[in-house]
């Protein structure tokens, strides 16, 4: 009996501590599958830019002066990462508020405008001189990319971002040229000695815009990192329907600043 006792428990051992043919299988298998992580971040930074053509186009003839202005943005995003190790893709979406605007100041030949009389009537033709541009928008922005954790300090992004602007400013004003009302061979209107004439383009502007995206951060700590992002818009800033400004207009941004991962 004692005989029998002693050989069921070492069996019983056996099967426990590994014994069994299954758990050697499974010792033995060197693929183990990694589940992938999520990560939630705040951003926030600060857009520096502004909205041009590109290539500037000859009737822009020189930059006079440009104020980038304070930009702010806050983000809050996920990215999925596909593997916990520091080698990862991944992908981020998140929500974006931010201002995107700047003050300029230009010298400009045969130049689109159309300006606001002193009776508030619109005088359209061709500007020659100087044309003040105060540029202040806010939107709602989704970026979707793609993400490359290169390793535990170094990850890059790419790919698109959509926008929904939610409140707009493109105004400005004309001083030291002339005007020449309905095209180039118009009548002149003269505008010197100080006296200047606003024109406003803000409900000129489109209300969805979206264009590229590019990036990289460095985790400073297991929280905090700094990051830098470029935006590329490819649609116009304006509606189709406005042909005063007869070449595209895009915001081209570098956004800056910092995040906290929870």
């Amino acid at each position: 009996m004692k005989n029998h006792l002693h050989l069921i428990a070492a069996t019983f051992l056996m099967v426990l501590f590994g014994g069994s043919p299954l758990v050697h299988a499974q010792d033995l298998d060197p693929v183990k599958k990694e589940s992938g992580v999520i990560e939630y971040q705040l951003r926030v930074g600060v857009n520096i830019g502004g909205f041009t053509p590109i290539p500037l186009p000859a009737e822009i003839r020189a930059l006079k002066s440009f104020n980038p202005m304070l930009n702010i943005s806050i983000e809050g995003n996920v990215i999925y990462w596909m593997k916990q190790s520091p080698h990862s893709w991944g992908f981020r979406t998140g929500i974006r508020l931010e201002n995107k605007g700047m003050k300029a100041d230009s010298r400009v030949k045969n130049y689109g405008m159309e300006i606001i009389g002193g009776e508030g009537e619109k005088v359209a033709g061709n500007w020659t001189g100087s044309v003040s541009t105060h540029a202040a928008n806010s939107y709602i922005t989704v970026p979707t990319l793609v993400a490359y954790k290169v390793n535990d300090r170094w990850s890059f992004s790419g790919g698109f971002f959509w926008s929904l602007l939610v409140d707009k400013n493109f105004s400005g004003y004309v001083f030291d040229g002339y005007l020449r009302e309905g095209g180039p061979t118009g009548d002149k209107v003269v505008f010197e000695d100080g006296k200047t004439a606003s024109y406003d383009f803000s409900n000129d502007l489109r209300h969805f815009s979206y264009g590229i995206q590019a990036g990289s951060a460095w985790q400073i700590s297991k929280h905090i990192n700094v990051f830098g992002d470029l935006s590329f818009g490819l649609n116009n800033m304006f509606k189709p329907e406005f042909k005063t400004i007869t070449f595209t207009m895009r915001p081209v941004y570098v956004n800056l600043g910092a995040g906290y991962s929870f």
